[in-house]
């Protein structure tokens, strides 16, 4: 069993910078692909990126790439998302999720039925 709970959202200017944590607790952290999603008003969670339980292994949304950084750190039980150039169309709340069935060094899924532990979300609001 996995609890994760997201930090760092606010708001902040397009072009600016925000890093997101989800600090985790149980002993299937280390084991578990980890992803991060997000959510808009009246939308289905859309996938943001993934990193496999070992990080040798992440995908992106084509949305994201060459913006934002997934990365984690299993000593500290936290994983990190880093975004950069923020633009107008990527506020939302991002949800950390928990893989734990899949805890190969290369899987990082892509679909939220395949993530079993959710944190709350953190909102991210970016002004123009």
């Amino acid at each position: 069993q996995v609890q994760v709970v997201e930090s760092g959202g606010g708001l902040v200017q397009a072009g600016g910078s925000l890093r997101l944590s989800c600090a985790a607790s149980g002993r299937s952290f280390g084991s578990s692909a980890m992803g991060w999603f997000r959510q808009t008003p009246g939308r289905e969670r859309e996938f943001v990126t993934a990193i496999s339980s070992s990080s040798s292994r992440t995908h992106y949304a084509d949305f994201v790439k060459g913006r934002f950084t997934i990365s984690r750190d299993n000593a500290k039980m936290t994983m990190y998302l880093q975004m950069n150039s923020l633009k107008p169309e990527d506020p939302a709340v991002y949800y950390c999720a928990a893989a734990t069935s899949y805890s190969g060094e290369s899987a990082s899924p892509l679909q939220a039925r395949q993530y079993n532990y959710w944190g709350q979300g953190t909102q991210v609001t970016v002004s123009s």
